[in-house]
């Protein structure tokens, strides 16, 4: 049966583990669907990866809905959720419900997930929840405020940690089905992975949360560079590129194609 918000929320009461990896076009979408993935993110992350910008910044809704549609015929069985892009949904609660709702009508996707814990994108996400769409909330270190907060770890202080943790409750109050932690302390995560019903997907929070998300390409080992908690499970870049130059060197010394045996 196709993975769903509740089935995810069930999942964390049973104790078993979330599987989430980013997918950014059909074919990298089967495969992870086919291999068993809960979740299927389309992450702004498509930004970096594949679209070459060197933030998430400057991702429109519009490349995010394009690339959802193609992820989305590869997905089957697992839950798709796609990134509203930045400046997609923080101006007004109507900006934020129409780029979500096109979001679940054009492309078929099962939710949306947005960035930060602040009060402003709480009512958001109550209204969105309200109107009838999935959330994923997303607090820690969070992308889309790169030019505030830069790439580093968040939560390192006391204060800091007690805030996310009151974001995160915040988030599930709000209506969230589930919260993306990312890059903060293990003990600040196993904390609010305790004190939530509603499941916790980390990445570079450590291994208390009840789901882990990595971006597919660094997991394939296909980035040029990736963060320190990431884990490459392949080296595939080098794989491609030495296929790539073997068929370049046998393009130039006449060893393919192959000549037709003479009848």
């Amino acid at each position: 049966m196709a993975v769903t918000p509740q089935k995810l929320i069930q999942y964390k009461q049973q104790g078993r583990r979330i599987t989430v990896l980013t997918a950014a076009d059909y074919l990298f979408a089967q495969i992870m669907d086919q291999a068993g993935v809960d979740v299927v993110l389309v992450g702004d992350s498509l930004a970096m990866v594949t679209l070459g910008y060197d933030t998430t910044l400057p991702v429109t809704l519009e490349e995010m809905l394009h690339h959802a549609k193609a992820v989305r015929r590869g997905v089957k069985q697992a839950l798709l959720v796609v990134d509203l892009p930045f400046l997609s949904y923080q101006v007004s609660l109507s900006q934020a419900i129409e780029s979500a709702g096109r979001i679940l009508k054009e492309t078929g996707a099962g939710g949306v997930k947005l960035e930060g814990g602040y009060p402003a994108i709480i009512d958001t996400v109550a209204a969105l929840v309200q109107t009838g769409m999935p959330v994923l909330g997303h607090i820690g270190l969070t992308p889309q405020a790169v030019r505030r907060l830069g790439y580093r770890q968040q939560g390192t202080t006391p204060e800091a940690g007690e805030q996310l943790l009151a974001e995160a409750i915040a988030l599930e109050q709000a209506g969230a089905f589930a919260i993306v932690l990312e890059h903060i302390p293990d003990h600040v995560a196993a904390t609010i992975s305790q004190k939530l019903s509603i499941p916790t997907i980390g990445i570079g929070a450590g291994p208390d949360c009840d789901g882990q998300v990595l971006v597919t390409a660094d997991l394939l080992g296909l980035s040029d560079w990736r963060p320190p908690f990431a884990k490459a499970y392949a080296n595939l870049r080098e794989t491609v590129q030495g296929a790539v130059e073997d068929f370049c060197r046998d393009i130039r010394e006449g060893q393919f194609p192959p000549s037709s045996p003479k009848g």
